[in-house]
This record gives C-alpha cells, structure tokens and sequence, in this order.
C-alpha cells in the first residue's frame, strides 16, 4: 500500500478525499519534525517514532574486506508496540468491527486512570503544602506584629515613667528655689539691720566726741 492507496482507505472512513489527505500529511509532518528536533513520538497501541545517533567507528568493505571509516550518524527509528506485534504475530486477534488502535489502547485505560489519580494527589498534595506554608506565613506574621506591639507600647511606658520622673525633679528644684528665696531675703534684712545699727553708733561716737570739746 503506497501513499495514494492510503488516503483512499482514510477517505473510506472520513468521507472527504481533502480531509484524508490533510489529515494523513498532518500526522506525517508532525511525526518527522518532532524526530528531526531529537524528540520521541509515541502512539499508544501503534509503536514509538524517535532518533537512533550511532558514533564515528571502522567497518569493512564486504567485498574488498578493506577497513573502512564510518562517520557518526543519525537516523530515524520506528518501534512497535506490544499491541502491534501481537496483532501481527496472531493476525486472528485483529477485531474486525473497531479501529485496532482502539481497541488496543483500551486496554491502557486503567493505566491511564491510576496515572490521573496519582497525578491529581499530588496536586492536591501541593495545594495542602502550600496552604500550610500559607498559615505558617501568617502566624508568624501574627506573631512579628504582636512583638512589635508590645516593644512599642514598652518603650512608650518607659518614656512616660522618664517623662514622670523629670517632672519630679522639675518640681523639687522648684521647690528648693522657693526655700533658698526666703533665706537669701532673711540674710538681706539682716545685713541691712547690721549696716543701720553700725551708722547709728557711728553717729552717737561723733556726737559724743563734739560735746567733749566744748
């Protein structure tokens, strides 16, 4: 079956000449590109499409048995799958009524269920991970602020009890001036009394001294 005979069997089935071959030139070219970049195309039921590189090595010549230097390189290579070898050593298996790719990638449905469960544990094991990190973020950020509360509202304690202790001292220097006022007033008075006794006995003196000599 060559190419031609190939998008006649697809039309078969797709009902359009142009949907077959668009369709059947799509699976192709994607298939050589993916190869073509090193990467693997796997086709459950059918086979595996990827890349074979095979190093630089000595060979020989089968007819002149002369050594012969081979370069390394790369080529493409397809492998079937279980289903397909199955089918091809036991053709009897074949099912008639349904696509044989279906009916042989059915079998991997409970494979790809287990997988879908396994997958979404561990996203729901990552959502638990992440909400935990979450409540640990906010507890301790809780905690930062009511630290930082407390360290505030000391500090606005200390400068209160600060604050209280120089309005003491303010008053009791206060109060100290107001006591030496009077003092220092008293000594005034009596410096002056002093002053007033001395000049009134100065003057008796001088009197006295004046009637003698009369």
């Amino acid at each position: 079956m060559n190419k031609a005979e190939l998008v006649r069997e697809l039309e078969k089935r797709l009902g359009s000449r142009k949907a077959a071959s668009d369709a059947l030139e799509a699976v192709l070219d994607t298939i050589v590109r993916e190869v073509t970049k090193g990467g693997k195309v796997g086709i459950t039921g059918f086979g595996t499409f990827d890349r074979v590189e095979r190093a630089a090595r000595t060979g020989r010549n089968p007819r002149s048995g002369a050594s012969v230097r081979i370069p390394k390189s790369k080529a493409p290579r397809f492998r079937a799958g279980a289903s397909f070898k199955s089918y091809v050593k036991k053709p009897s298996t074949l099912p008639k009524a349904a696509p044989a790719v279906q009916r042989a990638s059915a079998g991997t449905a409970t494979t790809a269920t287990t997988a879908a469960k396994k997958t979404a544990a561990k996203k729901a094991t990552a959502t638990k991970t992440a909400a935990k990190k979450a409540t640990t973020a906010k507890k301790a950020t809780t905690t930062k602020k009511a630290t930082t509360a407390k360290k505030a509202t000391a500090t606005k304690a200390a400068a209160k009890k600060t604050a209280t202790k120089a309005t003491a001292k303010k008053a009791t220097a206060t109060k100290a001036a107001a006591k030496k006022a009077p003092a220092k007033k008293t000594a005034t008075k009596a410096t002056a009394a002093k002053k007033s006794t001395a000049k009134k006995t100065t003057a008796k003196k001088a009197t006295a001294k004046k009637a003698t000599r009369r």
